[in-house]
């Protein structure tokens, strides 16, 4: 919204520059800032030299910089909780804890996996077939042995007994016969088809791992194969990093819960997106609550959250109703990111709101939000949650994408084969292109024109949780 007083022309306060915008300065002579540092001030008024760029530029940071403060900051979070008093809500929540394996899915061990037990713990068959004693041909027992029976008689040489898949090996078992490979002739007695060796298709016991092995370091994350891992092992519980947790506050009166748009009024994007979106990136969602452009109601929520992470939507810049400067300042927060130099999104911000708390804000509108999240929370959390980082990967692009002068871009993007095809409708306020979107592209900034990236050019890419086919597709 621009604010009363906004000259003609200006860009929004919390609007992203276009990218035509973006090119007109770059017409103007500029130096680069040499940090992310705030602008210097004489004291007196600003005034705007021949080639320096808008103060608020100098103070953004730039985005690789931002995600590693964010990290950064979570790191200092999680140290905090496993050392603070246990009577503390930081103590208490960011300490390890023993869940349920049911409930373990997608959190990070916080202890080695031993092994309770020997796996195998006995002797097993590996197929459907029989067991058989010395040489054949073998006279086959009446009875059989099933998976989960005692442990059955002993064999004597030129003796068999029918086994299924896992059951118990009998004593002087000399292998297993599979079921194909073995006939009976007339007088019953069983004989192979194929050559044997001594051992075949027994599972001796301790062959996967020994009581005491560690099966799996603290720092793994707990995927499907870990959960039967650990089951198998002899485990009911395992002890992980607790999930961080993400309180929503959607701030702006003119935001409608249902029905179509009318009399200035819109629809909420962020409210249904946000807390899925956060769930997928590891949190867990304590609450979303609808604040409207309330200073006071603002400020009584975040000052009696007791969530990890706040996120605000909007409410970032400097209008008339953008409340979370403010209350920033009032509740006594530090600023660690002011503004990203990012497109779209560059009006987000990351304070830390209490010894054990951070607050993302979010820009309104609903693609540069998407940035903001992707920028501030998902370092935050994933290492909160101590989950490793991805290994950042390429893919050449199937069109160019234009650049800003000064600026990161982030571009929704699908892949096709082994490229990366940019969407159209990526304005800050669309969602149209990320909601088909695989991933998004990271265009650094262009240092002279054109900028950007050309078709072919390499692009580093951000995946989306649910498209990467991993443990992050968790929306429950």
């Amino acid at each position: 919204m621009t604010a009363p007083g906004t000259p003609a022309g200006a860009p929004a306060a919390d609007d992203d520059l276009d990218v035509e915008e973006a090119l007109a300065l770059v017409r103007e002579p500029h130096s680069e800032p040499q940090d992310d540092g705030p602008a210097r001030s004489s004291g007196g008024p600003a005034v705007r030299q021949p080639g320096e760029r808008p103060a608020e530029r100098h103070t953004a940071t730039s985005w690789p910089h931002a995600r590693e403060i964010a990290a950064r900051a979570a790191r200092t979070a999680r140290a905090h909780g496993r050392h603070g008093p246990a009577d503390t809500p930081a103590g208490d929540r960011r300490a390890p804890v023993s869940v349920p394996l049911g409930d373990a899915l997608g959190l990070v061990l916080a202890a080695p996996l031993d092994a309770l037990t020997d796996l195998p713990s006995f002797d097993t068959s590996a197929m459907d077939g029989w067991a058989v004693a010395g040489p054949g041909p073998w006279q086959v027992r009446e009875e059989g042995v099933l998976a989960g029976h005692a442990q059955p008689e002993p064999l004597t040489d030129g003796t068999a007994v029918r086994i299924a898949t896992g059951a118990r090996i009998p004593a002087d078992t000399t292998a297993v016969l599979r079921t194909e490979h073995g006939r009976t002739d007339t007088q019953g007695r069983l004989h192979p088809t194929r050559e044997m060796f001594h051992g075949q298709d027994i599972r001796p016991r301790g062959q996967e791992c020994r009581t005491g092995d560690q099966l799996l370091p603290v720092g793994t994350l707990v995927t499907p194969a870990v959960l039967g891992l650990a089951a198998a092992a002899g485990y009911d519980t395992v002890t992980v990093v607790p999930r961080p947790r993400a309180e929503v506050l959607i701030l702006g009166d003119e935001l409608l819960t249902a029905g179509l748009p009318h009399d200035g009024l819109i629809r909420d994007a962020l409210g249904p997106m946000l807390p899925p979106w956060l769930r997928a990136l590891g949190a867990d969602v304590v609450a979303v609550r609808r604040i409207g452009d309330d200073a006071r109601a603002l400020r009584k929520a975040v000052t009696a959250s007791q969530a990890d992470l706040v996120i605000t939507t909007g409410g970032t810049a400097a209008g008339p109703v953008d409340h979370v400067h403010p209350v920033l300042e009032r509740v006594g927060a530090e600023l660690l990111v002011d503004g990203v130099k990012v497109r779209p999104g560059h009006p987000m911000l990351l304070a830390r709101t209490k010894e054990h708390q951070h607050l993302v804000g979010l820009p309104g509108n609903p693609l540069a939000a998407v940035s903001g999240l992707l920028t501030l929370a998902e370092p935050l959390l994933r290492t909160l949650a101590a989950r490793p980082a991805p290994e950042p990967y390429t893919l050449p692009l199937k069109e160019a994408v234009q650049g800003h002068p000064y600026d990161t871009r982030l571009i929704p993007v699908v892949l096709r084969g082994d490229h990366a095809v940019p969407l159209h409708y990526n304005g800050p306020a669309m969602l149209r292109g990320i909601a088909a979107a695989d991933a998004l592209a990271v265009v650094p900034p262009g240092p002279a024109l054109p900028g950007g990236a050309r078709q072919g050019e390499e692009a580093e890419l951000l995946d989306l949780p649910w498209a990467t086919a991993g443990i992050g597709v968790c929306f429950t």
